[in-house]
């Protein structure tokens, strides 16, 4: 099983914003909002006194998104991507509301949240398209658990910078190399109290649900091995 991995060298990024345009275009993203971004910053350390630095979901292995989703439409996969799930998602806002990188949004035409998913719904396959896009190839995608893979001779051969809320470790998969600038940026944040409460809700009923199911299956089962007896009343019994 791959587990798939972006890597960008945030030093490389000239803000063509490139990766952005080309998401937007591949994936159907409403205008007005986007699925990744790249983030300019004053930094005096530069030529430029600018930083730069490219992102998106950060498809973390500690994903409170996932907590946050009453449906289990937002899920992580075994491949390490978090993925939503758009047949299940019912646009209630709860994993948007509980993203510390504000990494999601709410599509105006499909009513249901939507992300960066690596362009596997629009392109399976093929690298993602701000990776195909990049003219410095700031961006690197890959299998980290194939030795041949790019993306895991990166890993292996430089210091590696995640971008983390303070007091909450999501754990993102996605990853800086040597340096970037900003990392305080993402705010821990937590679900709404009623979004929250509708989790275990959806599981009680799924469970219910379930149970009925069960028992309407026990009584057409018990029908096929053990009829009915046939009852002795008869017309000619039928005395007046």
């Amino acid at each position: 099983m791959s587990r798939y991995v972006m890597v960008v060298d945030s030093t490389k990024c000239i803000n063509c914003k490139a990766c952005v345009v080309a998401c937007q275009q591949r994936n159907k993203v409403p205008f007005g909002h986007s699925r990744n971004w790249v983030r300019e910053t004053v930094d005096a350390t530069t030529p430029l006194g600018k930083s730069f630095q490219p992102g998106a979901c950060m498809h973390c292995r500690n994903p409170v998104c996932v907590d946050a989703c009453p449906t289990h439409a937002t899920y992580a996969d075994k491949d390490g991507s978090v993925v939503i799930d758009p047949a299940r998602c019912i646009g209630c806002g709860g994993c948007i509301a509980a993203c510390p990188y504000n990494a999601r949004y709410k599509n105006n035409v499909t009513g249901v949240a939507d992300k960066c998913d690596y362009c596997r719904r629009s392109t399976p396959g093929q690298s993602p398209a701000c990776v195909q896009i990049c003219p410095v190839h700031c961006r690197v995608f890959g299998d980290a658990d194939n030795p041949a893979d790019p993306v895991a001779r990166l890993l292996e051969g430089n210091t590696l910078v995640h971008v983390t809320p303070v007091g909450c470790d999501t754990k993102p998969s996605l990853t800086y190399l040597k340096r970037t600038v900003p990392t305080d940026w993402p705010q821990a944040r937590r679900t709404p109290p009623m979004l929250a409460a509708l989790g275990p809700a959806a599981t009680t009923v799924k469970w219910l649900g379930g149970l009925a199911l069960f028992g309407v299956v026990g009584v057409f089962v018990k029908q096929l091995v053990l009829p009915s007896a046939p009852s002795s009343h008869s017309e000619g019994d039928d005395r007046s």
